[in-house]
């Protein structure tokens, strides 16, 4: 059942991610609930994560059926089993638990996205580095930011940043709270090229706390992709992204210019976007135009584009 489901998503998604010249993209994704992984492609290497549950199996079981579906997904997808990197993911509060580091052995690899070089681990946390959901938002990024000033925020390992710059922003500031991961994101703007420190700026910060701090009208472009809970011990207060995105996207639109545009995006399934409590002149829904083909009908996504 798994392999020729495995197949025949394969068949159709490879086409499609070859048709288009992508390498990096997501084959499956708990199509069967009775398999439960989200896998992969990073080039020539997979990465699958298991979605923990209650499957009933001893421990000796699930080793046994783990390694059958490794086989099947190694066969079906032509991949040898020591480029395949397994992780098992579960639901912790927070953003610190979502992406805790799993282990210490660095696999880290530079992979090209639409021209950009990024570089993702596949096996020290329980994220790449990566997200693919965001391929497409992050071109509308890059098309965009021409001689503009652009605010990336909770920028992770600062992929939006990099897409800004080669599009040539006159700025691009990358704010997060994990120094890891700042550091991460001014690796990547490195390896494409983006050195100078005057124009490509890297603050550790809090957001909530950091909008309150930006001039007013500054930016032409603000890029915010929040975790849906956190309450990180180095936060001032905990973030809950259904209670507090109002707050959020006023205070983005205050550090923007007259018609500059945020893009606002969350993966909290149950999200509402409280429109009546947001100052903006107008708010378009993007979430279908901006969602890769690996992830149609797969995303519990939200995505705006938000004007000052």
């Amino acid at each position: 059942m798994f392999q020729n489901r495995l197949a025949k998503v394969f068949r159709h998604l490879g086409k499609l991610a070859k048709r288009q010249g992508i390498n990096c993209y997501r084959v499956y994704d708990h199509d069967l609930p009775e398999f439960p992984f989200c896998i992969e492609f990073y080039d020539d290497k997979l990465y699958i994560a298991e979605y923990k549950r209650r499957h009933g199996m001893t421990e000796d079981e699930h080793d046994e059926w783990m390694e059958k579906s490794i086989g099947i997904i190694s066969e079906v997808l032509s991949v040898n089993k020591e480029n395949i990197f397994l992780k098992l993911r579960q639901r912790k509060p927070g953003r610190l638990g979502q992406y805790q580091k799993v282990q210490e052995v660095q696999h880290e690899f530079i992979i090209t996205e639409n021209g950009l070089k990024f570089i993702v681990n596949l096996s020290d946390y329980l994220d790449t580095g990566l997200f693919l959901d965001h391929r497409i938002t992050r071109q509308m990024v890059r098309e965009q930011s021409k001689g503009k000033r652009v605010l990336n925020l909770f920028s992770y390992t600062g992929s939006f940043s990099v897409y800004a710059a080669e599009g040539g922003a006159k700025e691009v500031v990358s704010v997060d709270l994990s120094k890891t991961y700042l550091a991460w994101a001014e690796r990547n703007m490195k390896l494409n090229g983006f050195t100078d420190k005057t124009r490509y700026k890297f603050i550790h910060a809090d957001v909530k706390q950091y909008l309150k701090t930006i001039s007013p009208g500054y930016f032409d472009l603000i890029i915010m992709d929040p975790p849906t809970f956190s309450n990180s011990k180095r936060m001032k207060d905990f973030l809950d992204i259904q209670k507090d995105h109002a707050t959020l996207i006023n205070d983005c639109l205050k550090g923007m210019k007259k018609e500059g545009i945020l893009y606002f995006s969350t993966n909290f399934r149950e999200f509402s976007l409280e429109k009546e409590k947001i100052n903006a002149s107008a708010i378009k829904d993007i979430t279908k135009v901006s969602t890769p083909f690996d992830f149609e009908g797969k995303l519990f996504r939200s995505c705006y584009t938000i004007q000052q």
